[in-house]
This record gives C-alpha cells, structure tokens and sequence, in this order.
C-alpha cells in the first residue's frame, strides 16, 4: 500500500473526477472553510477544470452551504448533506461552542438566544444575504448592543440551530442567509443511517485513514464513529502499515497517480486537516512549517505528495519557499493553473 498517492487520488487532489464544485463537497463529506478566500481553491483545485466562477454559482445557488459545524469551526457542506451532517455534528459543535464561552467567561441565558436569533433571522430574511454589519445595526434598532464576541457566538449558535447559513459569495466579507430560504428542508435521516452515510464519506473521500483520524475529523465521539464502520460491513477493510491499522473501501482508487506532480494546497486544506496524525505526507522536523499547536494552517506546496514548501496565495507573483529541495522552477504549471482559476 502506497499511502500518499491513494490520499492523492482519493482526495480528488490528481486525476479528479468531478466537474462540479458541489460534486466534490459531497464526495468529501465536509470542506474545512476556515479562510473565506480560499475555500474556493480548496474545492475547485479537486476539480478537472478549475473555475472561481463555478464555485460562485454553486456557493450563490446554495448547493454549497459554510456554517460552523464539526468541532465547532467553519465548513462547507453539500445542500444534498445539510440536514445530515447538522442532525449528527451539531450537539457536539455546540457543546465544543459553549465551551470556549465558558472559558471566556460569556454566558448567554437561553431567552437571549431565542430573542436575538428572532432578529438575526428575520434582518437575513428581510436583506436576503445579510453581513454582520446588517445585524449590528439591526440590533442597534432594537436598542441591543454587544460586542463582536458575544455577537459572534450568536451567529454561530443560529447556524448550528439550523435557522442561519451562509448567503451570497463576496470577495472578501462572508454573509447570511435564512436556512429555509437556502436549502430544501429533507426527510430526517436516522441516527445509525446518518453515521453510515458519514463514515462512508469521510473513507471514501480520505483513504487510508485511522479510527483516531475519523475521530478527530468528525468531533464524534468514538463510540460513534466506530458505530459508522461497522454498519459499512464488508465495504470496508483493515489494511496494516508501518504498524498501523489503516482502513479502505472495497472501491478506493489506486490508478491514476503520475510521479513529479506539485501542488500548491490552501490552508486548513483537508489533506492536512482531515488527519489526526499527519506524518505520512508531512515530515515530523517540519511540522512547524505547515502548522502551530494553536490551529493556525499555512499554504503548502507538495511533491508526489509530500510537504515540501510553502507559497504565498495573495501575490501578483509566485512566491514560494521550500524547506526540502529547491523546486521554484518546477512549479510555475501548478501556479499557472492557479491563476488561471482565478480568471475563469
């Protein structure tokens, strides 16, 4: 088993197989969508041809929803997936939110909740696509003030209710949408159905992986996330590598990786992010280049899908740093294709 082209392939990352940006988020269960401007490339590098515009159409047309979900942090999810991922990743999300008030010393009483997320959802119903200005100065007309922290939080706990998700696609400044004018309200799954269809996609999408990879990536519980592998019966095996227990579909993609490709992935990409242990792509000594112990995720460069650099997303010019190799001119195809997404 060669770990690092199997990610490559199954992960959409060479030889894609889909031409729709909503196709690839399905296929992925969940994108991490942390930095607003680069969560388009995420999707649309696993793509056959790149295109900000087709992510912009999907994003607009709601087949691709962001909200605060697993672990309690940004992602983006298919409108096909919405309900499924809420029902199963919210309880967890906003237990893991309530948390990091409680550590900020923020408590918000449950009348608070109710009567702030009235008028969230009614300023997004009203503007369509509404920014967090709209709901300041919303507020400010009910004689509501707080904070950016405390507002924060509220937004966060509306998307994880269901009532808010993401709206229109801006350049720069995420908006909000009222759910029910954005997604198709869906027969609720079952429980152990839900988890089945959420492990299926997670292995699918990110073969080989560990339990401990799917815990992580999921904010489940173990119990949980066992539960989901074993209701995927004899789909799934156990493969053994360097003395880890690897798991992979009966149809993981093996075919289609071709030596000397480079990438130029965004942060918080789910290569990395989508991994409890990331040693198998990201050499150990260099952890540091790719990520901190806060969560912080910086732009990387691979090679035959191994971390080796990093570049610089936002320059007119490529900028690119390598800390295994010197690779500066090998590389201008895969910016190339870069730039090009940014024009399509």
């Amino acid at each position: 088993m060669n770990p690092v082209s199997i990610r490559l392939l199954n992960q959409q990352l060479v030889a894609p197989q889909y031409a729709h940006p909503a196709d690839v988020v399905s296929h992925m269960g969940a994108i991490q969508a942390q930095e607003y401007r680069m969560m388009r490339w995420a999707v649309e590098m696993r793509t056959r041809r790149p295109s900000s515009k087709a992510f912009k159409q999907a994003f607009d047309s709601g087949q691709i929803i962001r909200l605060h979900l697993m672990r309690g942090t940004w992602q983006l999810v298919s409108s096909e997936d919405y309900w499924m991922m809420l029902g199963l990743c919210a309880p967890k999300a906003m237990a893991v939110t309530k948390g990091w008030m409680s550590s900020n010393k923020i408590v918000i009483p449950d009348d608070e909740v109710m009567r702030i997320r009235d008028i969230l959802a009614q300023t997004a119903a009203d503007k369509g696509s509404a920014t967090k200005e709209d709901f300041v100065h919303a507020l400010a007309e009910k004689d509501v003030l707080m904070d950016n922290h405390r507002l924060s939080y509220h937004i966060r706990m509306a998307e994880m209710s269901g009532t808010l998700c993401s709206g229109d696609l801006l350049p720069m400044k995420a908006t909000y949408a009222l759910t029910a004018d954005k997604v198709k309200l869906k027969t609720k799954m079952d429980r152990d159905e839900a988890l089945m269809v959420f492990a299926h996609k997670y292995f699918r999408s990110r073969q080989p992986a560990t339990l401990e990879d799917f815990v992580w990536w999921s904010g489940l519980n173990i119990s949980d996330c066992r539960r989901g592998i074993a209701l995927l019966g004899d789909y799934i095996h156990v493969e053994k590598w360097k003395g880890r227990e690897f798991y992979v579909t009966d149809d993981c993609r093996t075919r289609g990786f071709r030596k000397g490709r480079y990438l130029m992935i965004p942060p918080y990409d789910e290569y990395l992010i989508g991994y409890k242990s990331r040693d198998i792509v990201l050499p150990p000594e260099f952890r540091h280049k790719a990520h901190n112990n806060s969560g912080i995720f910086q732009p990387i460069i691979t090679h035959d899908g191994i971390v080796c650099g990093n570049w610089s997303p936002f320059k007119d010019e490529l900028q690119a740093e390598f800390f295994i190799g010197n690779h500066e001119t090998s590389i201008q195809k895969e910016w190339s294709r870069y730039k090009k997404f940014l024009l399509r």
